[in-house]
């Protein structure tokens, strides 16, 4: 059962655009000669991994989004497509559409600083009648850049909805241009997670098993490479590769009792992950 009506939600969702749009000062948007971007990208990827949790295996996950901003505004939309969605029970499991998000930000830079916020809407019903109905959730979140070598990037996000927890995550990141048309980025990120409900995120046991306990730990840690090429002005083919572990034995308990791989031992299971793909951009 979803934890809110359909009306609810975009009633929700209708309001914060709103807000956004009311936001903006007339007399600023005639005189801001800021044009509005807009961004088109889809990623193909070999696995759908997210903050170190395994939500798709044997199959290739296709994630669609566009991207609208104005003055520092931006409103996204991003949705997750499951070629095979994974059952260890029926290998024809077909595909499906299983989420879609709904993001709001605004960021600003102040010198060294870049400051901003937003509200994520996360719509995980599945299109599949036979797939598990999973409840929606929602996330306030807040981050600071430092516009410095290795642009050091601090998020916090707060769930407020249904799974009742505190995420922290800490990122690094560096371009090294090749040519015009070539760059490598290298990336590294820290994720914390602090429960406050020990039934959405419980702690786990040294056997992959559920405790009564909340889970409190650095959880996952991410290292990636990525090598955009500009094809033209509005054209990026971006080949990706990253590599997804658990940074604590509470983190690697938890990742392996959560995870797909149809096993009767849950402490058999993956905590590690490779997930590599390529993403295509086209910007207006």
């Amino acid at each position: 059962m979803k934890t809110h009506s359909g009306f609810r939600k975009w009633f929700v969702i209708g309001l914060l655009a709103f807000t956004v749009l009311a936001a903006v000062p007339v007399a600023q948007l005639r005189a801001e000669e800021e044009k509005p971007t807009g961004d088109l990208t889809t990623a193909i990827l070999n696995q759908y991994v997210w903050r170190g949790y395994e939500l798709s295996r044997g199959s290739i996950a296709i994630q669609p989004s566009i991207t609208l901003g104005y003055s520092g505004f931006s409103a996204n939309l991003w949705g997750n497509m499951d070629t095979r969605a994974y059952s260890p029970a029926d290998a024809s499991y077909p595909g499906t559409w299983n989420e879609t998000d709904l993001t709001f930000s605004y960021s600003k830079t102040l010198g060294l600083l870049t400051v901003g916020g937003g509200y994520i809407y996360y719509s995980l019903a599945s299109l599949n009648k036979d797939a598990a109905d999973r409840n929606d959730s929602q996330e306030l979140f807040a981050t600071v850049s430092l516009n410095t070598l290795l642009s050091p990037t601090l998020t916090i996000y707060k769930e407020i909805d249904h799974y009742r927890n505190w995420y922290f995550l800490l990122g690094i990141s560096h371009v090294v241009e090749l040519n015009k048309m070539l760059s490598l980025k290298l990336a590294a990120s820290a994720g914390y997670l602090l429960s406050t409900d020990a039934d959405t995120y419980p702690k786990f046991d040294s056997s992959a098993a559920a405790t009564s306990d909340k889970f409190n730990n650095f959880h996952e840690g991410t290292l990636s490479a990525s090598l955009p090429i500009k094809v033209s002005d509005r054209i990026t083919i971006t080949p990706t590769l990253s590599y997804v572990f658990p940074l604590t034995n509470d983190a690697r308990d938890e990742m392996k009792g959560l995870g797909l791989k149809g096993t009767t031992v849950p402490s058999e299971r993956d905590s590690s992950f490779v997930v590599g793909g390529i993403t295509a951009s086209f910007s207006f």
